[in-house]
This record gives structure tokens, C-alpha cells and sequence, in this order.
């Protein structure tokens, strides 16, 4: 199978997972079931996935990529440190708020293994917040920024971002946010941000 076949064909893979996740939920979703929604053969899913785990491992991994790829873009532009986070605070916001990440983390929520939990903090929250350390630590050494460390500036960030969004997203108290939202919270963040840490 050529590789560009494969990739769309696991991007319809993937696309059913999702759809049925958001329907039936992660125990009652089966390789079976998104073998047959994908119309795929359940061996193909097996052979290229492992096990249901490792089909939701890559799907967390591809939701992450293009989120970090939106990040080392906006990263590596040399310019202010607070000009790029308020660049990035949206991309990262919309990522942890939208459907895909919020039916993964509501499926890591029933996985008992813990796997698929401990994926997602490798893929995001692992593989995210040491960039966010990165621009904020060039902040703090042009005196751009003021806090007692680039970690905990960092942690500051995403807590004034995020807040409890992401668990009420996955409880089913808060609808998936407007763009228009996204960019308020977003700027809302960043103000207090620019406060709390601006030289």
C-alpha cells in the first residue's frame, strides 16, 4: 500500500474512532465497530494499531502534532516573548478544548489500565509545556518577563489559560467554546499574564 493511501486511509480510521467515541463512549467502542464505521478490514486495524489502546495512543499523538508544530512555529519567530504566547495562547487553547482532545481524555477517563492517560500526558501536556518554558525563558533572559522561574511562569500561563475548562468540557457542563471565545480567554489570559509577569 502506498503511503499517502495508508495516511488517508488512517485519517478515516481515526475519523470513525472519533464519531464513535463522541457516540457510544470508549468502553463501548470496539475495534470491531470502527473497523466496520471505517469500512476496514478489523484485521487491517489490528495489524496497524496493536490493540484499541494503540489506535487512541496514535490518534493522541496526532491531535498533539499539529498543536506542537503550531507552537515551534510560532517559537522560533525571534520577537517579543509575550507577542508569541498571546500567538500561541489560542492554538493551545483550541487544541485542549476541542472535540478530538476533550472524547480522548473523556476515553482515558474509562480506560482502568491508565494507558491511555499517561499517553496523553506524554503527547500533550509533557511534549507541550516545555515549549512553553522555552519562549518563557527567553522572556526571562531579555527581560522581557519577571517570575521566580520559566517552569512556574509556565505554570502560571496555563493556568490562567485553561482554568478548569478542560474538565468541564469532559463532564458535559461546557460546550465546545466559539472561536470568538477562544480568542476572549485567550486575551483575557494574557492580560493578567502580561501583569503577573510583564518586567
Amino acid at each position: 500500500m502506498r503511503e499517502d493511501t495508508k495516511t488517508r486511509r488512517q485519517a478515516e480510521i481515526e475519523t470513525a474512532a472519533y464519531e464513535l467515541l463522541k457516540e457510544r463512549g470508549y468502553r463501548s467502542t470496539s475495534m470491531l465497530d470502527i473497523a466496520k464505521a471505517a469500512k476496514a478490514s478489523n484485521e487491517t486495524l489490528y495489524r496497524w494499531y496493536g490493540d484499541k489502546n494503540g489506535l487512541f495512543k496514535t490518534m493522541v499523538e496526532s491531535n498533539a502534532r499539529a498543536t506542537k508544530a503550531a507552537l515551534n512555529t510560532a517559537i522560533a519567530d525571534d520577537v517579543d516573548p509575550l507577542e508569541t504566547l498571546g500567538r500561541v495562547a489560542p492554538i493551545l487553547l483550541s487544541m485542549l478544548l476541542g472535540d478530538k482532545a476533550t472524547s480522548l481524555n473523556r476515553a482515558a477517563a474509562a480506560d482502568e489500565s491508565g494507558e491511555l492517560g499517561a499517553t496523553i500526558a506524554a503527547a500533550g501536556r509533557d511534549g507541550v509545556l516545555p515549549l512553553i518554558e522555552k519562549l518563557i525563558g527567553r522572556g526571562l533572559e531579555t527581560t522581557a518577563l519577571a517570575a521566580p522561574s520559566a517552569g512556574v511562569a509556565a505554570e502560571w500561563f496555563l493556568s490562567l489559560l485553561v482554568g478548569d475548562l478542560q474538565i468541564r468540557r469532559v463532564n458535559r457542563t461546557l460546550p465546545e467554546p466559539s472561536d470568538e471565545n477562544i480568542r476572549a480567554r485567550a486575551a483575557a489570559a494574557m492580560s493578567a499574564f502580561g501583569k503577573l509577569c510583564g518586567a
